[in-house]
């Protein structure tokens, strides 16, 4: 599938895994203060630069994101200005915890994507988190990834 690029506000994430939570909450609380994006308006994204199981875990990247339509002001929490990267995507929707959405990705590049006439274009693949808890319960939550793809040959 296609998409356009999507304006967001983003707190960049660099420190260990175990402790992304802590980013995510600052996330909420700027969203709540700044009002620069509605939870119940704008959707909510992940970018993960880099993937945990292969990086040293200091190295670890994940932006925490909401859409935008304007930019956002400076701010004491860190959030910026950026986009997602519009293109070619590969989309699987995962439901469920967040616990297995390695499990996915893993399985889009180790099974999936050799078996498909395609390879990862470079560029961070990223999560559409479409309901958050505690709107619902961690058994119903619904996550896309979006896995960005050009074709094998060019």
């Amino acid at each position: 599938m296609n998409i356009e690029p999507i304006k967001v506000a983003a707190l960049e994430h660099l420190d260990k895994p175990e402790i992304l939570e802590q980013s995510i909450e600052m996330f909420r609380t700027w969203r709540k203060e700044s009002g620069c994006s509605p939870i119940a308006e704008k959707r909510t994204f992940g970018v993960a630069h880099s993937r945990p199981e292969v990086m040293p875990k200091q190295q670890f990247r994940f932006d925490i994101c909401g859409e935008v339509d304007a930019n956002v002001p400076e701010n004491s929490y860190g959030v910026l200005n950026k986009k997602i990267e519009g293109g070619r995507y590969a989309r699987l929707r995962h439901k469920g915890s967040h616990e297995g959405l390695e499990n996915k990705v893993n399985a889009l590049y180790r099974t999936w994507l050799p078996n498909s006439s395609e390879m990862k274009r470079d560029s961070a693949l990223f999560f559409e988190y479409i309901n958050i808890m505690p709107e619902v319960s961690e058994s119903e939550l619904i996550t896309d990834i979006y896995f960005p793809l050009k074709p094998l040959r060019e």
